[in-house]
């Protein structure tokens, strides 16, 4: 008997233009622009100059000279590439002191310097639980984190967001041996901290190891600068074993890559176990150097952070006549990060798009990101940023809102 074989539907790959019109349907799909950048807070978008309040640049260092001093001169010295990974070649002099500027800076015993923040996320959980383990993730936590969690093949219990009675019964709950407990500090899309404190007396009750990533926190936070784990006045004398601090470099340090710090012992075991810094390619020295440079400015230019809250109060002020009467809600937040929630991606996107007509660049968020129905504008707020800055945002939300008032003074 002959063999009789299925008729072909064709293949699977024909069908991602179909689920990318149906991504474009749903203003789902995204896109990007081709920038470069201007002075303070301007930016060129696809040749169309705009300010902008999306850059996480939050102390506008990335354009300092000193920095760009700093990597010329760590290029003359060491070259444009690191040539290999740091376990063989690419663990540069400067790589080194910049480590121990890092653990300097945040008071912490120790510090391991990464190529990439996400990278350093994804691959440190899983270096430091796998099956047979459990891991307790916030609801909001960053993408990084979620898939560093899914590597681990640890059991995952995501608990809602910054509820700490529901982590409780959860941590009682786990039979596991080895517990970790996973938060932003500063949550990316929101703003809101993490309650550290609370979060680490429950790690401390439940024999949990806690992870904190403060991205958005670094450089902001906390006594000149040094994060949320210092503001909380968990730093210094007052560090916990328990406590793995990761941040990354690309925000408020104005440059790239990331670290992660905590006690002499897990640091070194996160040097022996974590693929992404085992088998990854050193980050080159001129980034060091320039990151050193970041460092001394953070800590002693204080100005920076006072401009930058000086302009948080000012748009959170500004804003106020505003939230009365268009159903927008602004989140809570002393931070860079300044949510406006206004429901629909439709409304978002309108809001964003109007907003750059009006020369200004605020970028909508929208699912996955965030919840449905809570699409958004993420401000970002940077000392680059100057009182009119923030005024000429303040005065194209009034014009645009759904039942516009007058114009703000």
């Amino acid at each position: 008997m002959t063999p009789t074989t299925a008729p072909s539907t064709g293949s699977w790959l024909d069908e991602l233009p179909l689920q990318l019109a149906a991504l474009d349907a749903q203003h789902l799909l995204r896109t990007r622009r081709a920038v470069s950048p201007l002075q303070g807070a301007h930016i060129r978008v696809d040749g169309q100059p705009l300010l902008q309040f999306c850059s996480n640049d939050y102390l506008g260092l990335a354009g300092h000279p000193a920095l760009a001093e700093a990597a010329c001169t760590g290029a003359w010295d060491f070259g444009v590439g690191s040539g290999g990974s740091p376990m063989v070649n690419g663990h540069s002099t400067a790589n080194a002191a910049l480590e121990a500027d890092l653990a300097q800076f945040v008071q912490l015993p120790r510090a391991l310097y990464f190529y990439a923040g996400f990278a350093t996320n994804a691959s440190v959980i899983p270096a430091l639980v796998g099956a047979g383990d459990a891991i307790f993730s916030d609801a909001l936590n960053h993408a990084s984190l979620i898939d560093g969690c899914r590597l681990s093949r640890a059991s995952i219990h995501r608990y809602p967001h910054g509820n700490l009675a529901a982590l409780d019964a959860l941590l009682a709950g786990s039979t596991s041996r080895r517990k970790l407990v996973v938060s932003d500090a500063v949550f990316s899309m929101d703003g809101n901290v993490a309650d550290i404190p609370g979060l680490l007396a429950l790690c401390e009750r439940h024999d949990a190891l806690l992870m904190l990533d403060d991205a958005h926190g670094l450089g902001v936070l906390g006594p000149q600068g040094r994060g949320s784990l210092a503001a909380a006045g968990l730093t210094g004398a007052a560090a916990s074993p328990r406590v793995l601090y990761m941040a990354t470099l690309s925000k408020a340090a104005g440059v790239s890559g990331a670290f992660v710090a905590g006690s002499e012992v897990l640091v070194e075991w996160l040097l022996q176990k974590t693929r992404s810094y085992t088998f990854a390619t050193a980050a080159p020295a001129l980034l060091a150097r320039a990151l050193q440079a970041s460092l001394r400015l953070m800590e002693h230019e204080t100005s920076l952070r006072t401009q930058l809250q000086a302009r948080i109060a000012q748009l959170r002020q500004g804003l106020q006549p505003l939230l009365a009467h268009t159903g927008w809600r602004l989140l809570p937040s002393d931070t860079a990060i300044q949510a406006l929630v206004v429901g629909s991606n439709t409304a978002a996107l309108a809001l964003m798009d109007g907003l750059r007509q009006r020369g200004l660049w605020v970028p909508a968020i929208r699912p996955p990101t965030v919840p449905a129905g809570t699409a958004r504008l993420r401000i970002a707020l940077s000392a680059a940023h100057t009182e009119a800055d923030v005024q000429l945002l303040l005065t194209a939300l009034t014009a645009l809102a759904p039942t516009a008032e007058p114009a703000l003074a």
